[in-house]
């Protein structure tokens, strides 16, 4: 028979009297935060860096950081953050990325050169601009800007610019409406003034590229004729403004309603711009005497790009950029599609041609021209090396034209591009002059 079990060894597992030492192998701690661990006790630098994103207005020592301090900093800072503290204090890089990525939806960064920093601001200053009020806006809410942001600026494309407010008609007014009287002093009175780029251009020291529109987008039944075309005094102050824009490479007017006299004005500042490579007039009202200031600029300037596409340049002002044409040395490309230029035009630029060794993309698509400039261009492919593309589209060039355009590039090895579509021309010939240029495009690519 088994002996008998003492009162202790009756007790279960766990009860009665505990030892020291049994006390201490049942004590818990529980902590306020269940993944709390001694390997995530943050070191002083960390907390320091902390400390700096909660009082980054006063700090003096960010600078002396280094990259990963500082991109730890960036990765934390709110956005909201005053310009005057971030704009000269914070390199490009995450902080701009998160900033751009708050304002707007659609954020390419390639088309700002990768630099999140420069689309913040380029973007930030076009928007001002774009809904500045005249008369309302505060000029100075756009100068207080230019510290901040002139390093950064290398482009501005400016799709809109708005009108002062007008005040409403009177009862009078609007009943001489109705009964079909317009009111004469509307039309006499003062003209309508846009954003003044005056107070603005000299001071952006690296603008590069500036694209302007004077329209009102989304103006509804509001629509006035007047808020579609750049005035007199608004020529005259954008002129000024572009003469002291020294850094300027490219300038694109287009949609404004830009006429002969407003394109004269523009050009007699332009003459001798020392960067000025690039100009862009297309989409306005531009006719013969336009066109031939613009001739003038040619022979005093360093252009390499000229649009005039969609003018109303006819063969005088055609002959007047050809006269230009023969004597320019830097011009690379010349549109001047979807205008009225006949022969006559046609040929004074195919002659021209004949001179110049140094245009490689011409454009008289959508024109007047017929039979006999396709004869003298036909001349030009065959004797001149350095053009590349040429584009006679949506020209009658007829039977002859087309014949002396094929064979000419039968003999050609430098264009890569001979556009003859829509231009009366057999699709036999269209298809062998097409055959030539695949050919030279396979030349071009091994060379």
């Amino acid at each position: 028979m088994a002996p008998a079990l003492s009162a202790r060894e009756k007790e279960p597992p766990g009860s009665g009297p505990k030892g020291p030492d049994d006390c201490r192998r049942l004590r818990r701690i529980i902590a306020e935060d269940p993944l709390w661990s001694l390997a995530l006790v943050p070191s002083l630098s960390h907390l320091c860096l902390k400390s700096f994103v909660r009082d980054f207005e006063g700090l003096t020592v960010y600078e002396q950081l280094s990259n990963t301090e500082r991109e730890f900093i960036q990765e934390r800072l709110p956005p909201s953050l005053p310009l005057s503290v971030t704009a000269n204090v914070i390199e490009d890089g995450v902080y701009w990325k998160r900033c751009c990525k708050q304002q707007w939806d659609l954020c390419d960064v390639s088309r700002y050169g990768d630099s999140w920093k420069r689309m913040f601001f380029e973007r930030c200053l076009e928007g001002v601009i774009e809904l500045f009020i005249p008369g309302v806006t505060e000029p100075k809410k756009i100068l207080e800007m230019v510290p901040l942001c002139e390093n950064y600026v290398k482009r501005l494309d400016i799709s809109q610019l708005l009108t002062p407010i007008r005040e409403p008609k009177k009862e009078e007014e609007e009943e001489d409406n109705v009964l079909g009287l317009e009111n004469d002093d509307e039309y006499d009175g003062p003209q309508m003034n846009h954003f003044d780029f005056s107070i603005l251009l000299e001071k952006l020291i690296c603008l590069e590229e500036l694209h302007v529109a004077y329209r009102v987008k989304q103006c509804g039944l509001n629509y006035e004729g007047r808020m579609f075309e750049m005035n007199y005094k608004d020529c005259v102050s954008l002129a000024k403004a572009l003469k002291s824009c020294k850094t300027l490479k490219l300038l694109r007017l287009h949609q404004s309603n830009i006429d002969d006299m407003k394109v004269q004005i523009l050009v007699k500042q332009l003459l001798g711009h020392p960067s000025l490579k690039e100009l862009d007039f297309s989409h306005n009202v531009i006719g013969d005497v336009g066109a031939g200031a613009v001739a003038k600029l040619l022979t005093k300037s360093k252009l390499e790009v000229l649009n005039m596409c969609d003018n109303e340049i006819t063969d005088p002002g055609a002959k007047a950029i050809a006269q230009a044409l023969s004597k320019n040395s830097t011009l690379v490309s010349l549109n001047l599609r979807l205008n009225r230029l006949g022969d006559e035009g046609g040929r004074a630029i195919a002659e021209a041609l004949m001179n110049n060794i140094t245009l490689r993309h011409l454009h008289l698509g959508a024109n007047e021209v017929t039979g006999p400039t396709a004869i003298a261009l036909a001349k030009v492919i065959a004797q001149n090396n350095t053009l590349k593309s040429i584009n006679l589209s949506c020209n009658n060039l007829g039977e002859d034209g087309g014949k002396a355009l094929e064979e000419a590039m039968s003999h050609n090895t430098s264009v890569t591009e001979c556009d003859i579509r829509l231009s009366e021309v057999d699709e036999q010939i269209v298809s062998s002059i097409n055959q030539v240029v695949w050919t030279n495009q396979g030349l071009g690519q091994k060379g």
